[in-house]
């Protein structure tokens, strides 16, 4: 009888001890507790060896697997630096679950400051990718296969393209309760729902039920200091929110952004110098001008008036215009006394916003 006692109790003992599940990418095993980096390797460039280097992260406790991506367009910067940052946080050592840091998708824009690869394909528009098409298919179908597939949740950080410059935004599905509820706790000041395009990263994560946060701010090929520290607490929120850190902003005051449904680009109908009399943020009443654009040798003037009350969320930074060019991205919002207030309120404290951030004296998690 004594036996049979013995035997139920470690029987019982062996049952409420957690099972260590395997957690292998690229072919290395990842043990609770410690974080390593990973060197994926890539096609070869000129038979110039190439890498995906990865830092994965992984808590004492089991929960789930996130990972969080930059320069997915080789001439968007501010993502590196803001995985570099975030990386660093002492509050990651209390991290439940995983975390994939990927600093740099494209490796090869990177190289040469290039939007695309070198093969002139976007690498965001040949998802999922193929093990024999071309090099951006080759390059897609790695990191879905071997990174996105294994995750719960995506955080994909994006700037404009070449000369043009994002308020923060999180653009995502806002009729999806989950992905809205991360967005909302993200607290960019602008959150925009966003179709998804064929070819995506984002499309095609959804379609598998990862689904993805894709957070827009900047300007190509710059640093933007608001913007990053807006993404570093933004990324700690999320997490935050998704029950793998602790609650350490449980006593602040929340900020509540903006949701939009519907934004578009403001193309000009003349060519010329461009005088920008509205900037990024500020919210516009329908028919009120925001630009002029002079010739150069003559002194015909075109004014550049809001098609409808909107914040924007986009601009241009080139003096010089094009007819057709795009120069405002303006997101469709009536109450324009509340968008002013909420802005204001998160640009204004973005710099000092961050208390569990010590930017000062960054203590590495080794």
């Amino acid at each position: 009888m004594r036996q049979i006692i013995l035997l139920i109790f470690l029987s019982t003992l062996l049952l409420s001890k957690p099972i260590d599940k395997k957690f292998i990418l690229g072919g290395v095993e990842v043990l609770r507790g410690t974080n390593v980096t990973i060197n994926i390797e890539l096609p070869k460039l000129y038979n110039t060896p190439t890498q995906l280097p990865i830092r994965v992260l992984r808590g004492k406790k089991d929960g789930p697997v996130v990972f969080i991506s930059a320069a997915i367009h080789g001439n968007e910067l501010n993502g590196i630096e803001i995985i570099r940052r975030f990386r660093k946080l002492p509050i990651l050592k209390n991290l439940k679950g995983t975390i994939i840091l990927v600093p740099i998708v494209n490796i090869y824009g990177v190289m040469n400051l290039s939007r695309y690869l070198p093969d002139r394909r976007d690498l965001n528009r040949h998802f999922p990718g193929s093990e024999k098409g071309s090099l951006a298919s080759r390059i897609a179908d790695i990191f879905f296969k071997e990174i996105v597939q294994k995750c719960d949740l995506g955080i994909d950080l994006h700037t404009a393209s070449i000369h043009k410059s994002n308020l923060p935004q999180i653009r995502t599905n806002v009729d999806n309760k989950y992905t809205l509820r991360l967005a909302k706790a993200f607290e960019a000041p602008v959150i925009l729902h966003s179709e998804i395009r064929d070819g995506s990263l984002r499309a095609v994560a959804q379609e598998k039920g990862v689904p993805i946060l894709l957070y827009e701010a900047g300007e190509a090929l710059r640093f933007d200091e608001q913007s990053i520290r807006i993404g570093v607490k933004g990324i700690v929120n999320v997490l935050i929110a998704n029950g793998m850190l602790p609650n350490v902003l449980s006593n602040k005051s929340k900020k509540f952004p903006v949701i939009v449904r519907d934004s578009a680009w403001l193309r000009a109908t003349d060519s010329g110098i461009i005088r920008t009399v509205k900037a990024l943020g500020d919210t516009v009443r329908k028919g009120e001008i925001i630009a002029y654009i002079n010739e150069p040798l003559d002194d015909n003037i075109y004014e550049i008036v809001a098609p409808y009350d909107g914040i924007i969320i986009g601009k241009s930074e080139m003096p010089l215009i094009q007819e057709g060019d795009a120069v405002f991205h303006i997101a469709n919002f009536k109450k324009l006394a509340i968008a002013n207030n909420k802005i204001l309120y998160f640009c204004e404290d973005a710099l000092e916003d961050c208390e569990f951030i010590n930017y000062d004296n960054e203590e590495a998690i080794e």
